[in-house]
């Protein structure tokens, strides 16, 4: 039964919230929808930009229709994505997109996290300077070095034929942040843990595959989401290391050299570009959405130590 506390004390006066608190939480909600409706805003209109014609989009064009998909004829809804798919072959350079990221983020967790165990958990000469170079390389912009990259590349591989496939993956594989990001994560982690198992008789490997990277589930999804939209949104530098094949054979190019190639055709229509813009956001957008949870987790552990 539920106690009426008014009866028990006779000076009882209810908690209210004051004006002041009041108007802060308004500007708060007003704010953040806000700033909502500048992000969600430009992706309505793309999506609905991408399931019309030339005509509705010239129609809807400065009015709340431009926000809203076209559902008056279902059966043409997707037109856009399947000339997209069927006569642009975007889906080629999608899957080069996948192939390279997948390949990047195996690489990746496994040397910058064996590079973050070192730095977390071993004791050795320079290891200050080392940690000092880390930092120091996160903010130094990567325009600086593609030049040199390239040159180096170009000497050791050749950037001939198929070559230069290994061009794209190879310096994607190392990034100062994510041994930042394993380094902080790895430091939080107990020494007992470790010790247990080289009483068991582990080695440092063993220890490092069987017990540190299952306990570092949140940072391993937080760096692999984040390599991933490196490796998807990188344009520049896979257009410098690739070749330019012809149509009779398959192309080397990920999926966003492909949205420029495709944004330069004559004939391609507005619903047309932003179908394509439709095809490259969407990955990113459920990677993200599967994998949030573990991103703020990995980024509130790691921080504990910086």
């Amino acid at each position: 039964m539920k106690k009426d506390y008014r009866t028990l004390e006779p000076n009882f006066v209810p908690a209210r919230k004051s004006k002041k608190k009041i108007a802060g939480a308004t500007i708060y909600y007003i704010v953040g929808i806000t700033l909502s409706l500048f992000f969600i805003l430009p992706l309505l209109y793309m999506f609905s930009t991408s399931t019309k014609t030339e005509e509705q989009i010239a129609f809807a064009s400065g009015t709340v229709m431009m926000f809203i998909p076209d559902f008056s004829n279902i059966g043409h809804f997707f037109d856009n994505y399947g000339v997209v798919f069927g006569e642009y072959n975007i889906w080629k350079y999608a899957i080069n997109s996948l192939i390279y990221a997948a390949i990047v983020i195996v690489f990746n967790v496994i040397v910058n996290g064996l590079a973050g165990y070192v730095l977390a958990k071993f004791d050795f000469p320079a290891k200050g300077f080392f940690n000092f170079i880390i930092l120091f390389l996160i903010v130094v912009p990567i325009e600086t070095s593609i030049i040199p990259l390239y040159s180096i590349a170009k000497n050791i591989l050749g950037l001939k034929k198929n070559l230069s496939v290994l061009a794209v993956i190879l310096p994607s594989v190392i990034s100062v942040f994510n041994i930042f990001l394993f380094t902080q994560f790895f430091s939080s982690i107990p020494k007992e843990y470790e010790e247990a198992m080289h009483i068991d008789g582990s080695s440092r490997v063993r220890v490092f595959f069987d017990l540190i990277l299952p306990l570092s589930k949140p940072i391993v999804a937080t760096t692999a989401v984040f390599t991933f939209i490196g490796v998807w949104n990188d344009y520049i530098w896979p257009t410098m290391v690739l070749p330019n094949r012809g149509d009779d054979s398959w192309p080397l190019y990920p999926i966003q050299a492909a949205l420029t190639s495709i944004q330069s055709i004559e004939e391609i229509t507005s619903g047309q570009v932003m179908a394509s813009l439709v095809i490259t956001s969407l990955p990113i957008f459920i990677l993200y959405a599967a994998a949030q949870k573990y991103i703020v987790k990995g980024f509130g552990t790691a921080g504990l130590k910086m």
